[in-house]
C-alpha cells in the first residue's frame, strides 16, 4: 500500500497550509464582523437550536470546553458524586 507525499500520519501540510491562508486572508479581508452578524440566530427558536447543535457537540469532544482534556461525557468537568464516592472507596 503506497502512501500520498502530502499525508503524514493524519496530516495533511497541504490543505492545512491552503485552510491557514484563506483563513489569513479572510480575516484580513475586514468581513468577518459582517460574517458573524448574518450567522447570528433570527429568533428566540434558532438561537435555542443554536445552543442544543453546540451543547451535543460538546458531548462528543474529546477535550472540555475549556481545553483541559478533562471530559467525563455530560459536558461537565466534575465527576457525579456517585462516581467520585466509588473512586474513593478501597479496592
Amino acid at each position: 500500500m503506497g502512501t500520498k507525499p502530502n499525508v503524514l500520519g493524519e496530516g495533511n501540510y497541504e490543505a492545512t497550509r491552503q485552510y491557514n491562508e484563506a483563513t489569513k486572508k479572510f480575516v484580513q479581508s475586514g468581513r468577518v464582523e459582517q460574517a458573524a452578524r448574518d450567522a447570528a440566530p433570527r429568533s428566540a427558536k434558532e438561537a435555542a437550536e443554536m445552543k442544543a447543535a453546540e451543547q451535543a457537540a460538546l458531548l462528543h469532544a474529546h477535550a472540555a470546553p475549556d481545553g483541559t482534556g478533562e471530559h467525563d461525557g455530560t459536558g461537565s468537568r466534575a465527576a457525579p458524586p456517585a462516581a467520585a464516592a466509588k473512586r474513593s472507596e478501597p479496592r
